[in-house]
């Protein structure tokens, strides 16, 4: 055999050898992955997962403009189990979902708790689904204010505050509010609760006298939150894939579809993230916090 001769059949076999590894690298990439890289066939549903306090919107914004610029995800399920949060953070993520809705069809699914700015963010789907023991409703606003002066009196601490208005350190922890403050404070967060409400009659498509009757702060569980218009079907979280399946005619079962998980190091979890949770946890518990939260218990 000639050096040519030789020489294209190595080449050929080395292409070959590098395609047969190509394809099983691929295959278990795919066979790891799933369909979180997009790479299956098949109709698909989005999965977002709301859980925990609501303190920032960013991430789920994320998420929901992907799936709703994936002409691959034919509806969108968010999966609820929170007591609410910000205000802002909430009213972010209930416009996003509204902006959404109208190109893909959303679905969202409620976990243990879904009360107060959950069940406000929820408010903004096309279809809710709660077990008939989820904790929701809790329509209201909450904005707590920490006193410190008895304590800095006893420590021997004092402080003097120059200030250009009335009203400019309203809330401080070192006195106690006044009544004009008092006032002005319950004006603010009854109109950030008449938000709240009218938010959750369009969204359910109610009318605002309706769901002022129950915008006292009250919890509810899945059933009465049914019985109200609050909540469309009793169901798990399967029931609401099932819902999602129907609404936009999939046949079969659909692939779902996660959202990418961020890669941590050892060190990350070690010093970085334990840090950083440290001080935002210590920043929440002594700021003065406007929210849509329902404090109780969870289970």
């Amino acid at each position: 055999m000639s050096k040519k001769k030789h020489s294209i059949l190595m080449v050929i076999i080395i292409l070959g050898i590098v395609v047969i590894f190509l394809g099983l690298l691929m295959g278990i990439i795919v066979a790891i992955a799933g369909p979180s890289l997009g790479l299956s066939f098949g109709e698909k549903i989005g999965i977002i997962f709301i859980k925990g306090p609501i303190r920032d919107a960013s991430s789920t914004l994320f998420q929901l403009d992907t799936f709703k610029k994936d002409k691959k995800i034919k509806a969108i399920i968010l999966r609820i189990d929170s007591p609410g949060g910000g205000v802002g953070p909430s009213q972010e993520i209930y416009r996003e979902i509204t902006r959404t809705r109208k190109v893909k069809k959303v679905v969202a699914s409620m976990g243990s708790v879904a009360a107060s700015g959950g069940y406000y963010i929820a408010s903004a789907a096309h279809k809710i689904v709660a077990n008939p023991g989820t904790i929701t409703g809790s329509i209201g606003v909450i904005m707590e204010f920490v006193r410190l002066e008895e304590l800095l009196k006893k420590l021997g601490v004092g402080l003097e505050v120059l200030k250009t208005g009335e009203f400019k350190d309203i809330g401080s922890p070192h006195r106690e509010m006044s009544d004009r403050e008092k006032a002005l404070v319950k004006d603010l967060i009854f109109d950030i609760k008449d938000q709240f409400v009218l938010a959750v009659a369009k969204g359910r498509n109610l009318s605002r006298e309706k769901v002022d009757q129950i915008a006292d702060g009250r919890i509810l569980t899945g059933a009465q939150a049914e019985k109200l218009g609050l909540v469309d079907m009793l169901g798990n979280f399967q029931d609401a894939v099932e819902l999602a399946k129907k609404m936009t005619g999939i046949r079969g079962e659909p692939i779902l579809v996660y959202p990418k998980r961020r890669g941590y190091k050892f060190w990350d979890y070690l010093f970085e993230d334990t840090i950083r949770a440290l001080i935002r946890t210590l920043k929440n518990e002594l700021n003065t916090r406007l929210e849509y939260r329902w404090d109780g218990f969870s289970y």
